[in-house]
Parts: C-alpha cells; structure tokens; sequence
C-alpha cells in the first residue's frame, strides 16, 4: 500500500532510481568513505518509504576501481531490482569485466568533469566501449557541457549505449542558452543516447529550491521523453547540507508534469536501458 503522503504524485509500480551512491567505509577507500557515507542500509530505507523499487548503483570516487561495495549494493538490494555502474580502466582483464557483468554490472562510468580528482582516463572510454559491447554495457559520461561538445566526435564514435549524467552539466549561468545544449540534443538524436535529469544543486546559482534548474530539466525530457532517466544522486556527496529525499523526488512532479513522462522516465526507459524485466 503506497503512501501517497509523502509524494506529490503517484510513484509508479517498479519505479527506478536510475543514479545513485552507496558509500560504505567498511570497503577499502581512499580515506574519504566515512565523511560521504551513504550506506546500503539506509538507502533501502529510503527506496521503501519512497516506493523506488529499483536502482542503478554508481560507483563512488572513494573506492577508484574497486567495485566490491558497488557489488555488494546489488546483491542486498536485489539482483532483479538493481543493476551497478562501474569505473575501471583498459587495464581490466576480460575476467575481470566478466566478473562485473555476472555480478550485475550494466555500465562504465567515465567522471572526467573535475580532472584533478578523476579516477580514470576519458581514453580508455572507447576502447572499453568496443570490449564491452556484446555485454551490452552502457558508457556513462559525467563531464562539463563544454567537455562534452570538445568531445563530440569521439563520443559519436562510442558503438553501444551512452549515458550522460546530470542534464549534461551545462553552465548554471546560461542554462538553456548554453551554446553546448544543441550538441547534447544532437546526441540524442542518435537514438543511443540517453539522459539523467538529476542533480538539480548541480545545475542551479540560485540554490535551494533549485528553481533555476526546472527549466532545463523540461528543455531535455520535452526534447525526446523516451530518452531520459531520472535519479536522485543520494548521498549527494557535493552538498554540505544533505537535501531532503522526499523533496528530492517530489522535483520529478516539476521537471516532468504528466503520468505519461513519468511512466517512461521512471519505469520504461531504465527497462530499456538497463535490461530490468529482462
């Protein structure tokens, strides 16, 4: 029984929460695990009380390569509920990529938007695309809008899935007069492309309530509605001050208004995208 009280719409049955964290320091890290903590546990306290009934867990800075916390996130949230997006580096062995996809691994994540802190190498973004397509993975990209459009021609080159985190990182200045925004659209196009509307905190000058970023947000799920995802980026390690959750996911009744959006964003766009029901 869904309690409506704490939404502002209907969650749909097997509803997705297509990014987020889980940061445990149990796991080896690089010292920084327990100041971002965000623990399974608490998470799928979250997920219950929100009816999120799947996720799709990114992995954190903290743990650079090692994705046994990422791993361990799918097993207790479920294997048919959840999937893992991982980072590692052309150095991977075709065991090692192996052991990731039984272990319910659906993509790689390239984080190059700061390059002081980044844990791999855009580099390696098409070469492991070309390594990992008979799984199916998707190459998920978080970059500035800037970076994404220097990139251009390398990311059209990319032969499977691509996800581009956060809206596409646009400058919060300009939002939809970012001159990068067409060459995000024209990825879409495409027909491989899909977009995550999340971040809002990451996307906005203003700050809380994050009103500046709405705009943007329908800019690209009016764009092509069929191609977005949605997430909550929990436990929202850029934030000082943690924002509510339920406020959180009450922003998707802003960003995408009817039942319909809501349906593909939430339940079948991650199908597809993800392989959830499959």
């Amino acid at each position: 029984m869904k309690n409506e009280s704490l939404l502002s719409f209907m969650m749909p049955k097997n509803a997705c929460n297509s990014h987020l964290h889980i940061i445990d320091p149990k796991f080896p890290n690089d010292g920084k695990a327990a100041e971002q903590i965000g623990t399974i546990n608490t998470y799928m306290n979250i997920a219950g009380k929100l009816h999120l009934d799947r996720a799709v867990f990114v992995q954190a800075k903290p743990f650079g390569c090692d994705n046994n916390c990422l791993l361990d996130a799918i097993r207790k949230f479920g294997r048919s509920n959840s999937v893992g997006i991982a980072v590692v580096t052309n150095e991977a062995t075709n065991a090692e990529l192996k052991k990731l996809n039984d272990g319910g691994v659906k993509g790689i994540r390239f984080s190059v938007w700061n390059p002081n802190n980044a844990v791999v190498s855009f580099d390696d973004c098409l070469p492991l695309s070309k390594r990992v397509y008979d799984f199916g993975w998707n190459m998920q990209l978080h970059m500035s809008a800037k970076q994404l459009a220097e990139r251009i021609e390398i990311i059209k080159q990319i032969p499977g899935k691509i996800v581009i985190d956060h809206m596409g990182r646009m400058d919060p200045n300009l939002g939809v007069n970012d001159p990068a925004l067409p060459v995000l659209l024209s990825l879409i196009d495409r027909g491989n492309v899909w977009v995550k509307i999340s971040g809002p905190y990451l996307n906005s000058v203003k700050g809380f309530p994050w009103n500046d970023s709405d705009e943007l947000a329908r800019k690209i799920a009016g764009y092509a509605p069929e191609r977005i995802v949605w997430g909550s980026d929990f436990p929202h390690v850029t934030e000082k001050v943690k924002p509510d959750e339920t406020y959180l996911t009450n922003m998707i009744s802003r960003w995408l208004p009817d039942e319909k959006t809501r349906q593909l964003a939430l339940v079948t766009n991650p199908e597809e995208l993800y392989g959830f029901g499959k």
